[in-house]
């Protein structure tokens, strides 16, 4: 069944209903989010609504609340204790607990509490009000049921969450069905309301999780009697002189708006996608090879939404794995999915194992106990390679009876799967498999391309960054190449080392070619670290002051340097690495313009979307053609008074007197990449020309 099945009233008055009887339970049990915002909360409650828990429990389902931060000394305690459960390995018996009827354990309401929350079926927040100084209280009070087919019922009234609300209390609720035509906006503004409150973006109201709430003090015993209300605005404590005046606050519209005339709209019931013209064309190609391949589309061209359009496609979907090369785009993909569902939210695979890992194995294990039944939303779990990759979750899978058949793996930045120890994620049961990279070749590993070749597909559909600037997708830029010599001890290393590598490379010896490739990475070393590039690193600074800039490094020293030297000269600057723990307020500082550079070595290389960045200074790169297109790719992104990007690179030659080539083969490449699509492409090859024409390069190599 779902809600719209159920006899719903227009109202409920428990002077000629049982409220939980009549509406509580009947909606919880077919329900699979149930959100609600209350000023009082008791742990009660769950005794009163105990059988429609155990609905919800069953079909996997969550409960999401926000209450005041008044609450029983016993509450406050079994909340601590759930949450608390939740860091460390469960260790019991989950099959068992599923076929136990929740009933029969809620009459402990409070180790019900406990195993609620540690379970991760219930999550708590808190509301403050921000007026504190007048001992307000939050009192709004809103509950909104979600079921499978995306059907909502909203409703709101004067129930507290708690058994004395809910049984005894004459209480009366407004309800209203998004399945009614009349009454569909107004369900949709009210659940727009509540994911605004719960993720903390409502005027006057601060919404916190418990463990901060406790950390702040700002937690309050419950008194012993419930506020009596006066009016919609106004709560009397105790009934005694008003304490709050709460002023309403607008409610934003919850309908969906289409970004293009011409596009192409999918909505079905676990998520909403808008897709433009380009992305219909590479579903209409991934279709073709039944949902197996790979799309290299350019940065900006929409990969993410594209393969979000193939989930929904796939009506009949049991599991959907998401697996990305770090936390900060694994974030990313959560955010896009929270935007466009309320109700089936991912596990997300970072920090501790045991916060994804037991939902995931719970999960699993109801789907094959209830198999057979299709009307369950797909099972979503988002992580990077590293923490999928690990044996653990072979094991949990395994042990919970497998895949479902109907299973789909998205693979973002899919070269990265190509490595040998990201190899295991990509598993024989996924029945659908979508690859996705701007750059899906991976440099200089033929057996880890022809792995992911082999496993995804071929590239099926190409949007090319020179599409996308064409298309206005991306912001033109301007190129700037400034060239630096080797000083002689670092051209003489440089030297040396070939000859080592020619002489490895002649062998037939499979180790001595392995030595070869050492070698080569110790002489690349020498180019990206050229002392040189210190120096004219002045000369930068001084043409292209840092503007929300990404300055990217060869190595961890050269990034301290480099920070140390821009702050010393007044700039605001952070350095960004894989050592920073603070990654995400960093980005967010930065696209808020108080910084005025991100000093990086890989971390920016893919994914993270910045769109405010306009300015890249490439001190060190890889000869691996992939990274410096992420690299050109991140000050691409369009964004409100950008126009044009900048990128500036620095090309490393030998000194002149010696005349030989091989330092600049590797770093013509990448110029050449550069300079063909920049807006200034005429200048900069001019300029070029003039200053290493003595190295044998002439204007036709650089076109």
């Amino acid at each position: 069944m779902a809600l719209s099945d159920l006899d719903i009233q227009d109202d409920y008055r428990s002077d000629f209903c049982d409220i939980v009887q009549d509406f509580y339970i009947p909606c919880l049990s077919e329900s699979r989010v149930y959100s609600r915002a209350v000023g009082f909360f008791s742990s009660t409650s769950i005794i009163a609504v105990a059988k429609g828990l155990t609905a919800l429990i069953r079909s996997g389902g969550r409960m999401r609340l926000i209450a005041s931060p008044c609450l029983s000394k016993e509450d406050i305690n079994a909340i601590a204790i759930g949450i608390k459960k939740r860091e460390v390995i469960i260790n019991i018996a989950i099959q068992r607990e599923l076929e136990q009827e929740f009933e029969t354990v809620a009459k402990d309401r409070l180790a019900c509490l406990a195993w609620l929350l540690g379970q991760g079926v219930l999550e708590i927040k808190l509301a403050i009000s921000k007026n504190l100084h007048r001992q307000g209280i939050y009192h709004k009070k809103l509950g909104i049921f979600t079921d499978a087919d995306n059907n909502a019922v909203a409703f709101t009234g004067s129930a507290n969450e708690s058994s004395s609300a809910l049984l005894y209390n004459f209480e009366c609720l407004d309800v209203f069905c998004s399945w009614k035509s009349a009454e569909e906006e107004r369900v949709w503004r009210k659940v727009a309301y509540f994911e605004k409150l719960w993720n903390n973006q409502t005027a006057k109201v601060e919404v916190i999780d418990f463990p901060e709430a406790a950390t702040r003090s700002l937690l309050k015993y419950r008194p012993d009697f419930p506020p009596n209300y006066e009016g919609e605005d106004k709560i009397i404590l105790n009934q005694e002189k008003p304490v709050h005046t709460a002023k309403r606050v607008a409610e934003t519209g919850g309908s969906y708006q289409a970004d293009s005339q011409s596009s192409q709209k999918i909505s079905k019931p676990f998520l909403k996608v808008e897709l433009r013209p380009r992305q219909v064309d590479a579903l209409t190609a991934l279709r073709a090879t039944n949902y197996r391949g790979i799309l290299a589309m350019a940065t900006g061209a929409g990969k993410t939404i594209t393969a979000l359009g193939c989930a929904v496609e796939l009506e009949n979907l049991d599991i959907i794995f998401i697996v990305a090369p770090t936390n900060e785009i694994v974030l990313q993909w959560v955010k896009e999915i929270e935007q466009r569902t309320s109700f089936n939210l991912p596990l997300v695979a970072t920090g501790k194992a045991e916060l994804w890992l037991e939902p995931l194995f719970r999960k699993l294990r109801l789907f094959h106990h209830q198999k057979l039944n299709r009307e369950r939303l797909p099972i979503i779990v988002i992580g990077s390679y590293g923490e999928l990759a690990k044996s653990r979750l072979d094991k949990l899978i395994t042990d919970a009876g497998g895949l479902p058949e109907e299973s789909l793996l998205i693979a973002d930045e899919v070269h990265s799967a190509g490595a040998e120890g990201y190899r295991r994620i990509l598993k024989d049961d996924f029945r659908y498999r979508l690859g996705l990279s701007a750059t899906p070749i991976r440099a200089y590993d033929e057996e880890g391309t022809d792995y992911v070749l082999d496993y995804f597909g071929d590239i099926v559909y190409e949007f090319t960054l020179e599409d996308a600037i064409a298309t206005n997708i991306l912001c033109q830029y301007n190129y700037h190449v400034y060239v630096t010599p080797l000083t002689v001890e670092e051209n003489e290393r440089f030297k040396n080392l070939t000859r080592k590598m020619g002489v490895l490379l002649n062998s037939r010896d499979a180790e001595d070619r392995e030595q070869a490739k050492l070698i080569a990475i110790q002489r690349s070393k020498i180019v990206k670290a050229a002392a040189s590039k210190l120096t004219i690193l002045d000369q930068i600074l001084q043409d292209f002051p840092p503007q929300r800039a990404m300055i990217y490094c060869a190595d961890i020293s050269q990034a301290n340097y480099i920070s140390s030297r821009l702050a010393h000269q007044g700039l605001r600057v952070a350095r960004y690495t894989s050592l920073e723990k603070n990654r995400q307020q960093i980005l967010s500082q930065f696209a808020k313009g108080y910084l005025d550079a991100l000093v990086a070595i890989k971390c920016l290389d893919e994914g993270v979307d910045i769109p405010a960045a306009n300015q890249a200074i490439i001190l060190a790169s890889d000869t691996s053609e992939r990274q410096f297109i992420q690299r050109r790719g991140r000050i691409l992104r369009a964004a409100p008074n950008k126009d044009v990007a900048t990128l500036i690179d620095i090309l490393v030659v030998p000194p002149l007197e010696d005349g030989q080539v091989k330092v600049i083969q590797s770093e013509i490449k990448r110029v050449v990449t550069f300079a063909r699509t920049a807006r200034n492409r005429a200048t900069t090859i001019v300029k070029l020309v003039k200053e290493i024409s003595d190295y044998g390069i002439a204007a036709a190599d650089l076109m």
